[in-house]
């Protein structure tokens, strides 16, 4: 077969990689068959120059006709850049991936540092490690977290840790800055990160225990993952302060006061308790 180029989000051309798009179906964990059957259909349509985008929209258009919540699975990245447009959801998501992993966690708390006070997204403490999260939500995968931002929250945890190294309870305790993204970190921001020792995570890093990981094994996949709910539902439940398909699965009471029929109501519940599932 002849080499087809793609256009990338940032407008640069590769060749058009099968196995790339394989990889990411089986994220989805649709079933092999299914897999290889959408990526044979895509492989059969590309046509140079077509941009990845278009190519994601033909996966999860097929995958959402299939197996809907393959299609929420596939749809991830996407889900996380519709959390806003604050970035408090993102915050709660950050909050709870933390409180799944063992941390007692607290949320958009004011913090006195040696010099100035500081609003901190999360904070979280487990057993003798206590962190100091900064969460940087883009609603556009264009946006990168470049140096200047883990330059600037260092500086910020760094007087924090100040006045918590004055304080009883912190003695015997060691202290970390971090930097949460839904987007990715340029690779200067990457190298001030690590000499540093914050704490970077992003969509894809650290490899293997990015975001998209995180959220896959722990079940914690936010309500805009779902394909049964509208987007002015899903608007509603983000005003409400609900960003989670667990908070439903735990409330499904908040779809009836939505006024969401009865079989719509068993079909966004039967999702949201299969995405929730862990393998």
């Amino acid at each position: 077969m002849d080499v087809v180029n793609v256009t990338k989000y940032s407008g640069e051309l590769e060749a058009f990689d099968v196995n790339k798009l394989i990889g990411s179906l089986r994220r989805s964990q649709a079933d092999e068959t299914l897999v290889q059957d959408i990526a044979q259909e895509i492989q059969g349509k590309i046509e140079e120059a077509m941009t990845t985008k278009k190519i994601y929209q033909m996966a999860f258009r097929m995958l959402k006709d299939r197996k809907r919540t393959s299609a929420s699975r596939y749809k991830l990245k996407k889900a996380l850049m519709e959390l806003g447009p604050t970035g408090f959801p993102f915050e709660k998501l950050v909050g709870k991936l933390l409180a799944h992993e063992g941390f007692d966690t607290k949320v958009g708390v004011i913090v006195q540092g040696n010099c100035v006070r500081h609003e901190i997204d999360v904070i979280a403490q487990k057993d003798k490690k206590h962190l100091m999260i900064e969460c940087k939500y883009h609603s556009d995968q264009g946006r990168f977290c470049n140096v200047k931002i883990p330059l600037y929250i260092q500086s910020r945890f760094l007087d924090v840790e100040k006045q918590w190294e004055k304080q009883t309870r912190h003695q015997n305790i060691s202290h970390q800055g971090g930097v949460y993204t839904n987007t990715r970190f340029t690779t200067d921001a990457i190298q001030y990160g690590t000499c540093v020792g914050l704490m970077l995570t992003s969509w894809d890093f650290p490899k293997g225990n990015g975001l998209k990981e995180r959220i896959d094994k722990s079940g914690l996949h936010p309500i805009t993952s779902l394909t049964t709910l509208t987007k002015a539902e899903k608007s509603k439940l983000l005003d409400k302060g609900i960003v989670l398909c667990q908070e439903i699965n735990e409330t499904p009471s908040l779809l009836q006061q939505m006024g969401i029929t009865i079989q719509r109501q068993k079909n966004i519940l039967k999702d949201s308790e299969e995405l929730c599932r862990t393998h």
